[in-house]
């Protein structure tokens, strides 16, 4: 797949396209691609996914706090382990969102992707204001000479239940749906900055994560069991999201307890999949009945890693 920061770095190919933000891409996008992908080679085009980023509501709604479930690179790569041509990502902008539909088929689609069919949900809105439909696209189509495929409302409800259904799951912790929707184990990417070490006192030390980008989504507080990847290692470990409120932590911190691992990774960047919820926050009395929990704790996870194809 290759990847293209801008319509004009797109190399005129005809093309079969689709438009959306994809985020998450999952099971409902994975079915549209796939028809896409599909199509390409039936017709002998390349096959393009146009997505936009920033997401349009973190530009036209400026009060907007949405979380999105893939950073903009997750994104990327989970699209290029698919067998789709290119990727094109479109900079949103207030300047693009006032493109009337003339324009947006004219300059975008026929100009810039030399589009000769389009596949599209049948509620798709385009141009300034989102005033021209799937109905006006088909006009479009027979004066610039592109076919519109048509998604059924039940293809789009799927879409849309499904991210839905993510956000919703992850937020209350409830990983095994979030995972089942999304077709991939849901999974967070950042870098090991050094934290307060309160964790190698008690003989559970954990790598502290950063991540960069504040409109990814961070599931419910609590501990997971999760799978780590770290240059070319695969490690599993137990992660806590949280505040730390049994030594009066204040700010949310993301720390991965690593199983069989005590190798120096600050600064390294890790990317961690969410297997299971295993509880809660929990404020303790003491670090000492802390530890008693992160000791059953560890062995859950152990437990589930073992009995789990994982």
């Amino acid at each position: 797949m290759k990847q293209h920061t801008s319509l004009e770095a797109y190399p005129n190919n005809p093309s079969i396209v689709t438009i959306g933000t994809f985020d998450g891409v999952h099971i409902g996008h994975q079915k549209i691609i796939e028809r896409l992908i599909k199509a390409a080679k039936k017709k002998k085009l390349s096959s393009v996914v146009l997505t936009f980023f920033p997401h349009p509501r973190m530009v036209l709604q400026k009060d907007s706090n949405i979380k999105l479930l893939n950073t903009i690179d997750e994104r990327k790569n989970i699209l290029s382990s698919s067998n789709l041509d290119h990727l094109v990502i479109q900079k949103f902008t207030k300047e693009f969102a006032n493109l009337t539909a003339l324009e947006f088929v004219e300059t975008i689609l026929v100009n810039h992707l030399n589009a000769k069919h389009i596949i599209i949900g049948y509620d798709h809105h385009f141009g300034k204001n989102r005033s021209a439909n799937i109905d006006d696209l088909k006009i479009y189509g027979k004066q610039f000479g592109f076919e519109v495929e048509e998604i059924s409302a039940q293809d789009i409800k799927d879409v849309a239940v499904s991210s839905t259904k993510i956000r919703n799951a992850l937020i209350k912790g409830d990983i095994k749906t979030a995972n089942s929707y999304l077709g991939y184990n849901f999974y967070i990417s950042g870098s090991i900055i050094k934290g307060k070490g309160i964790g190698k006192t008690i003989n559970f030390p954990t790598a502290n994560l950063s991540i960069k980008e504040d409109y990814k989504l961070i599931p419910k507080k609590g501990v997971y069991v999760v799978k780590c990847f770290i240059d070319s290692q695969i490690i599993f470990g137990m992660m806590n999201i949280g505040t730390n409120p049994t030594v009066g932590g204040k700010q949310q911190s993301i720390e991965v307890n690593l199983f069989n691992f005590n190798s120096n990774i600050y600064n390294k960047n890790i990317k961690v999949e969410f297997l299971k919820h295993l509880r809660g926050e929990h404020k303790f009395e003491s670090l000492s009945l802390l530890k008693e929990q992160l000791v059953i704790d560890r062995a859950n996870a152990k437990l589930f890693i073992e009995n789990t194809d994982v």
